[in-house]
């Protein structure tokens, strides 16, 4: 019985297994794992966990980095710090590997409605599903810490980020992306790091490290940065306003600066409260032998392959392919023990070898290209005329098709009240949307809207052309970029593509953009693996030279600065003049570029197409508002559904018209012109005597029209006796009856038409009810007349 009893308690706790087993051993859901000592019994462990803190001077403001207080179940954990700013940040990482042949990574960063003090506005009032910042803030923070895996380390692998205080002063992405540095650098998983990130900011010519969201309002430059030990760049990611190059140097240089600050802080908690790395059960790399084998088998036809420069990107597929199969079978057949993944991956590495060898010694690429010259670029504009701007953007085999489409302001984006919060974009009248169906590279998929990819390669087309569009544009504008072939770089031809769509729609861009990707082969020093002894950069890659590469380093400019980058580095840093380089050589690609889409169009129409949308102002005078707008809002509905037409005030007398269509505001201005036009109202004078005829009875009042052509005005109860009428039937009136009424003009502050009827009667103090009321009752008549018809 006791021994049932002591099974059922540890049933319920974490350490049952520890108990009953091994003190040494315990069981989570990733495994088992090796138990410290300490871990033992669940209070001794609590309060025997020692909590650790560093912290770096950011100016004015400390970045403070602790770990051991908060979530120890996760291999790693840390909390990172600034102002009062605050995010939690795990990684856990499975003991047993998985069959993919990739790393299994997955970052969740999520905003926490609670973090910002508010409820979230879904019908649950939860959290649910991802918003566009959420998707691509993870896109960053896997993009920065992705490199530094070991090579061959497939084991599932997921960092969550958890927003847990937001003050509306410091945003919480720079913080998350330091926070999963230092949780996987504490943890056990294997991994060669840490890193450090910055956000820098120009103001006023001047770099700002970290800056407040106050000050990124006034800055030019939002520049992302994670930098590697050795002043080493990681990841960058950044949207300027047409920043000069030189300057965006000049930041690069300060934010990897600082960077190493923040890396030695967690060095220092990582040698104080750090786990010794985990030994994976097996890394999945080939033997040395298998390799070999490979390289006799294939290398010769592979690189006939690769050096046969008439192939395009399916035909060198197909040749690939089939030497991929006839090496691969003979490997099976000579290592019949071998496991898949060592069978093909040995071919991959012999592939990739040699493709990369050729590029390193003789300066070719497998398309014939040297290493700077682009592939050859066609453009195309006003496509399709009921397109209210089109662009056709063609280089190589990348083909992409842009439209731009206008709508009201109202059809501006509205952010959620979180991100507001977090990020203070509160609304956006400029959208890029970026498509990438399965055709565009001879594939069979679903069509499901977009996914992280797709959303991170819109925002990053978003981003290039967003400083160059005028804020005060009296339009949404949409950019549509469907990606109709691939081959590499269709991001940045999707730049290109949407820069030409905007001037061919009229929008007054203030200079043309355009993007490029720069690529980078690189030789490592194999006594030193940190150092790069030799390497090649290439110009406009191709989607092989991309994924056998080691660097896709997107750049979109004008001719005068940068717009936005994206670098996204395969190897575990780059020094930063191979940085400095890059970023040369991509501003002569762009400038090029720039040259050929001029030949396609040089600047903005001068007027948008004949076909595109309208806006107009409408000025109702006080007196009319009233009839214009209609009973609540009654006439502007019916204009907008029979004619299309969006109308919004602007101020007291002025309204805002705008319509899809010519045609479309054509008819709006019939409609309008119906609703305002003048009638005998002028004629009348204040305080004159009219004979009016009722048109309608209603609850509050009757409706008199004065005469046959004017709108009929409400007479309301009030104005109908002296006596207080509940409903106009109660003194006899009826529809089609003439009444008389004095006119006092308009009211000053909603323009209504004032009548009375009751200045004209003989003041009683009867009290009339609706004659439906049997409990009505006639108290103080003093006029016989009236008394018998209020009975």
């Amino acid at each position: 019985m006791k021994l049932l009893m002591f099974s059922g308690f540890c049933s319920s706790s974490p350490w049952r297994l520890s108990v009953l087993k091994s003190p040494l051993l315990w069981k989570s859901g990733t495994g088992w794992r090796r138990q410290p000592l300490r871990r033992t019994h669940q209070h001794s462990w609590a309060s025997n966990v020692v909590q650790g803190r560093v912290s770096v001077d950011q100016g004015s403001r400390k970045l403070e980095i602790s770990t051991g207080k908060l979530a120890r179940f996760a291999d790693g954990c840390a909390m990172v710090q600034l102002g009062d700013t605050s995010v939690m940040v795990t990684a856990v990482s499975k003991t047993k590997p998985t069959s993919s042949q990739f790393m299994p990574l997955v970052v969740d960063y999520r905003q926490k409605a609670a973090a910002a003090g508010r409820i979230p506005t879904t019908y649950l009032r939860r959290e649910i599903g991802y918003t566009d910042n959420e998707i691509l803030t993870s896109r960053v923070i896997d993009r920065s810490i992705r490199p530094l895996f070991p090579s061959g380390y497939f084991y599932d692998t997921q960092i969550v980020c958890n927003l847990l205080a937001v003050d509306g002063v410091n945003d919480p992405d720079i913080l998350a992306i330091n926070g999963a540095s230092a949780a996987v650098a504490l943890s056990d998983i294997p991994w060669n790091g840490p890193i450090g990130a910055v956000r820098v900011g120009l103001v006023d010519g001047e770099v700002v490290i970290n800056p407040t969201q106050k000050e990124m309002t006034l800055s030019t430059l939002n520049l992302v940065l994670v930098g590697g030990p050795h002043s080493q760049v990681v990841m960058m990611d950044a949207a300027a306003e047409n920043v000069l190059q030189q300057d965006f140097c000049h930041a690069v240089k300060m934010g990897v600066k600082h960077t190493q600050q923040i890396i030695l802080a967690i060095q220092q908690l990582v040698n104080e409260h750090g786990n010794p790395k985990r030994t994976p059960q097996k890394m999945f790399v080939p033997s040395t032998d298998i390799v070999e084998i490979a390289r006799q088998l294939a290398s010769e036809k592979v690189r006939g392959v690769f050096s046969d420069f008439t192939h395009d990107k399916v035909s060198r597929d197909d040749a690939i392919n089939k030497v991929r199969l006839e090496t691969e079978e003979q490997l099976r057949d000579k290592f019949s023990e071998a496991e898949p993944y060592e069978v093909k991956e040995a071919f991959n590495v012999v592939s990739k070898e040699v493709f990369r060898n050729i590029i390193m010694n003789e300066y070719l690429r497998c398309d014939g290209r040297d290493l700077r010259s682009l592939r050859n670029i066609n453009c195309e504009v006003d496509l399709y005329k009921p397109l209210h701007g089109s662009a056709l953007f063609q280089r190589g085999q990348t083909q992409v098709l842009c439209t731009v489409a206008f709508d009201s302001v109202e059809s501006s984006i509205k952010t959620d009240l979180i991100t507001t919060l977090i990020s203070g974009v509160k609304e956006k009248n400029f959208m890029l949307h970026y498509e990438f169906p399965p055709y565009a590279t001879n594939e069979i998929g679903k069509l499901v809207g977009q996914n992280r990819r797709e959303l991170g390669h819109g925002a990053l087309a978003e981003k290039a052309l967003k400083s160059v569009v005028p804020k005060e544009f009296p339009f949404t504008i949409r950019v549509t970029a469907e990606v109709l072939e691939s081959n590499g770089s269709s991001s940045m031809a999707s730049v290109c593509a949407g820069s030409m769509a905007l001037m061919d729609a009229g929008v007054p861009i203030s200079a043309p953009v355009a993007g490029v990707a720069v690529g980078l082969i690189t030789k490592i020093n194999l006594d030193k693996p940190t150092e790069i002894e030799d390497y090649r950069l290439l110009t406009d890659i191709l989607g092989i030279e991309d994924y056998n590469g080691d660097m896709d380093f997107k750049m979109a400019g004008t001719n005068k600065g940068i717009t936005a980058l994206q670098a996204d580095i395969k190897i575990a840093g780059l020094p930063l003049k191979i940085i400095m380089e890059a970023i040369q050589q991509a501003s002569v690609a762009k400038k090029e570029i720039l040259s050929i889409m001029s030949k396609a169009i040089t600047k903005p129409r001068e007027k948008r197409k004949e076909n595109g949308p309208v806006l107009e102002t409408v000025t109702v005078p006080v007196s009319k508002r009233a009839r214009f707008v209609g009973p609540g809002g009654y006439n502007l509905r019916k204009l907008q559904a029979q004619t299309g037409v969006t109308i919004s005030q602007v101020d007291e007398e002025t309204f805002s018209v705008f319509a899809p269509t010519p045609n479309a505001m054509h008819e709006a201005s019939e409609f309008i012109s119906e609703l305002c036009k003048d009638d005998q109202e002028q004629q009348l004078e204040f305080g004159a005597v009219y004979t009016g005829t009722i048109t309608e009875i209603r609850d509050i009042g009757v409706m008199v029209k004065l005469y046959p052509n004017m709108t009929a005005v409400l007479l309301h109860n009030s104005q109908l006796d002296h006596r207080k009428v509940r409903h106009p039937s109660a003194i006899g009136l009826e529809v089609g009856q003439q009444i008389q009424v004095k006119y006092f003009g308009r009211d000053p502050t909603d323009g209504r038409m004032r009548l009375s009827r009751k200045v004209l009667q003989s003041p009683a103090a009867t009290v009339v009810k609706n004659l439906s009321d049997k409990s009505s009752i006639v108290i103080g008549a003093r006029d016989s007349s009236a008394s018998s018809a209020s009975s």
